[in-house]
């Protein structure tokens, strides 16, 4: 509240002349930190002779109670606390007259309070079972018996005692001592006149005596880095557009819709752009190139940019680097609007060991499993989550709905799931111990992610979960009904790393390599696909995809363009990293971004890089006009071999088909040389066929070879006889 000047009234009360001093146990408890339960000594409570009121005022000159515009001035106790009993039978109605020396606050007592948080909420958190946990835990403005302010609660069962401090408190957390709600580990406190935009931290006490500010793990809103202090938010009241969007999202199943995913690293994509902003260009340009979906690398806030948002500190809170979470949901909005899901990068299998989040939060391994094997990540120095434990667990699943409820967020994909799902991932004999049956596999791992997915996937229609688990666990996207584990798809990281390992050969050496191509199709339809080219694809000395292919540079523009042929005319959803939709050549770079220079018309005056962009744009839009290039992703008989075992010829064909027998035929010709008169098998009931999309084309870059001559091309015998232009992929589709 503002200062005010508070001379003694004429009304005044005598000084009181009697205290009841407190226990020196508690005293020693409550100065220090280590008390679980303030509110039985601070506040005003009923003693033979009337009521004792008493406050904690560090700094304070004095301290009064206003009752019913009396003055009744409290005496100093030492330590910042006054007290008093006062002749009031029964607890009136109070303020306090808080003086410093700089002038005097009336304030409400934080300890006249009950608590805020009900009995089912800790039933639920002590369960593990509260799927709005962001609702019962961290910072929540309400109006609280009347008053305003915000109801601090965190969970710490291994505290001796918890404290908010914050910038209100010049970061000094003795003032507001927190109670103990009892077994449910939780700890609460409702404070007066605090609202929206307070930065603030727990100080925690540990049960060995040490103290320690922690940032709150359910902050909505954290500060911008380098600093790490929570910020309180108010409910959102933010107004969306996007009601039909949400309402009919869910009417396809995504393994039977195009799904053509743009991944986008949001600070990086267009550099010094926030949220409204980006929200402004980046739908319009995907849109335009036809993706489907944005996947944004993590948005969750997180303290070291270089780690690209995969070492996240505050699991609730969007990044405040791009704006306030009001200003995300405005993005997601955007996004909506023009037709576009968002899929957000979600990252549960570790986190950093930072001294101020997460690791070690109440001076125990709490939210890290307490044997250091299983609690250290070996790939990253970061910790692992304790799936094993059902707080923790809650913690992540409610996230997982959160920003799927709280952010309309339309898919979750799951970084790093192979490394839950094992115990000996990344680990030598003798640093991991098996399961209950003997086994390598992490089985509280396996039942989170089933919990996690059954739980968005029943609370949140429409949305997709995805995994990105790079080896062969059965059922990662079988329901988890059906012992899977619940996943809506899966990337498909052995296509990726089989089909890069074959272009990246000279085109001489790629028949010794055929298999690579072919070998996906073996397991296809095992779980549902995603075929990804990702930032991990073009980092750490990986080169751009551009840069991977053989030969001069009009070469590996071609192979570049022939490779997104293939990829697109696959089984499987796809995926690009931005930047290679235009065939940069650089590495991504999270300070650069994209190399959108390249496609200046100054620098791009023969079309290199805008005709590959182009290329893009076209292999979208014939892909989502075309349901046989995704209507029947999952069922074997929507694909079928055409050439197969032409390792000679670096030639490759398939079709495939919609739900209606309607055919796409794709040929891709990874040698450098035009093969003529090429004969390739094609389904008899098809009369005529004609070029859909021919990566060669000159106005992708290309050299202009046609697959035939212009108009219908009639099979003889059974077979299309082509004209293969070089490092080229060619899409043909039936006559109409």
């Amino acid at each position: 509240m503002a200062l005010r000047d508070m001379t003694p009234p004429e009304s005044a009360g005598p000084l009181p002349a009697a205290t009841v001093p407190l226990d020196p146990g508690d005293r020693d408890r409550l100065l220090g930190g280590a008390h679980h339960d303030p509110h039985a000594l601070l506040g005003a409570h009923p003693v033979p002779g009337g009521t004792l009121f008493r406050a904690l005022r560090p700094n304070a000159r004095s301290v009064s109670v206003l009752v019913d515009g009396m003055r009744n001035r409290l005496i100093s106790e030492g330590g910042g606390l006054f007290s008093a009993v006062l002749p009031c039978p029964d607890i009136p109605s109070y303020t306090l007259l808080v003086a410093y020396d700089d002038g005097e606050q009336e304030v409400q007592d934080p300890y006249r309070f009950l608590p805020s948080l009900g009995e089912l909420d800790l039933h639920l958190i002590r369960e593990g079972r509260h799927e709005q946990l962001w609702t019962a835990l961290g910072a929540e403005p309400m109006t609280h018996q009347g008053v305003a302010g915000t109801r601090f609660t965190v969970w710490a069962p291994n505290a001796q005692g918890v404290r908010v401090a914050g910038d209100f408190t010049y970061w000094d957390g003795t003032q507001y001592p927190m109670r103990s709600l009892g077994a449910s580990g939780v700890w609460e406190l409702f404070l007066p006149g605090i609202g929206e935009g307070t930065r603030y931290k727990f100080e925690i006490t540990s049960r060995h005596g040490h103290r320690f500010l922690k940032a709150d793990p359910m902050a909505r809103c954290a500060e911008v880095p380098p600093d790490t202090a929570s910020v309180v938010v108010a409910a959102p009241e933010y107004a969306w557009g996007d009601a039909e969007w949400m309402a009919h999202r869910g009417d396809t199943p995504v393994h039977e819709a195009p799904f053509s995913v743009y991944e986008v690293h949001l600070p990086s994509w267009r550099p010094g752009l926030g949220y409204r902003e980006l929200a402004a260009e980046l739908p319009a340009y995907a849109k335009e190139m036809g993706f489907t979906h944005l996947e944004l690398m993590p948005v969750a806030a997180h303290p070291f940019s270089g780690s690209w948002g995969y070492q996240v500190t505050s699991y609730y809170a969007p990044t405040p680097r791009l704006g306030s979470p009001d200003d995300f949901r405005y993005f997601v909005d955007a996004c909506h609007r023009a037709g576009l899901g968002v899929i957000m990068d979600w990252v549960p299998a570790h986190f950093p060991k930072d001294d101020w989040a997460l690791a070690r939060f109440d001076g125990e391994p709490l939210y890290e499993p307490g044997d250091d094997r299983r609690a250290e990540h070996p790939d990253w120095g970061t910790y692992e989550f304790d799936f094993g434990r059902t707080e923790v667990r809650n913690f992540l699943v409610a996230n997982a709905v959160y920003w799927c409820q709280e952010f309309h967020i339309d898919g979750l994909r799951v970084d790093a799931v192979a490394s839950m799902l094992y115990l000996d991932y990344s680990r030598d004999s003798g640093q991991w111990t098996p399961n209950v049956f003997g086994g390598r596999e992490d089985l509280d791992a396996v039942a989170f992610l089933q919990e996690m997915n059954a739980t968005v996937y029943r609370r949140c229609p429409g949305v997709v979960t995805i995994a990105e688990e790079s080896t062969a666990w059965d059922g990662v996207t079988r329901p988890t009904d059906g012992g899977g584990l619940g996943f809506g798809l899966k990337w498909n990281m052995g296509w990726m790393h089989d089909s890069l390992q074959y272009v990246q050969k000279e085109p001489v050496h790629r028949k010794y390599h055929h298999h690579e191509m072919t070998f996906s199709m073996v397991y296809a339809y095992s779980e549902n696909y995603v075929l990804p080219i990702s930032h991990d694809e073009v980092v750490h000395g990986k080169q751009a995809l551009v840069s991977k292919m053989p030969g001069d540079w009009w070469q590996r523009r071609a192979g570049h363009r022939a490779y997104l042929g293939w990829m697109w005319a696959h089984p499987g959803k796809q995926l690009l990293f931005m930047g290679q939709e235009f065939a940069q050549g650089g590495e991504w770079s999270e300070q650069d971004g994209p190399e959108w220079w390249l496609l200046d018309p100054e620098y791009c005056a023969q079309g290199d890089h805008r005709g590959v962009r182009d290329l893009v744009r076209d292999l979208n839009t014939v892909y989502r006009d075309t349901p046989a290039l995704w209507q029947r992703d999952t069922d074997p008989g929507g694909f079928r071999w055409v050439l197969c075992d032409a390792a000679e010829d670096n030639v490759f064909a398939f079709l495939r088909y919609d739900a209606g027998g309607t055919p796409l035929l794709a040929v891709s010709n990874f040698s450098p040389v035009v093969r003529h008169d090429y004969r390739v098998w094609v389904p008899e009931e098809v009369p005529a066929w004609q070029e859909a999309l021919n990566t060669d084309d000159a106005r992708y870059g290309g050299g202009g070879v046609a697959v035939g001559a212009p108009g219908a091309l009639k099979p003889e015998d059974g077979s299309l006889r082509l004209t293969l232009p070089p490092l080229a992929t060619v899409w043909l589709a039936p006559v109409r």
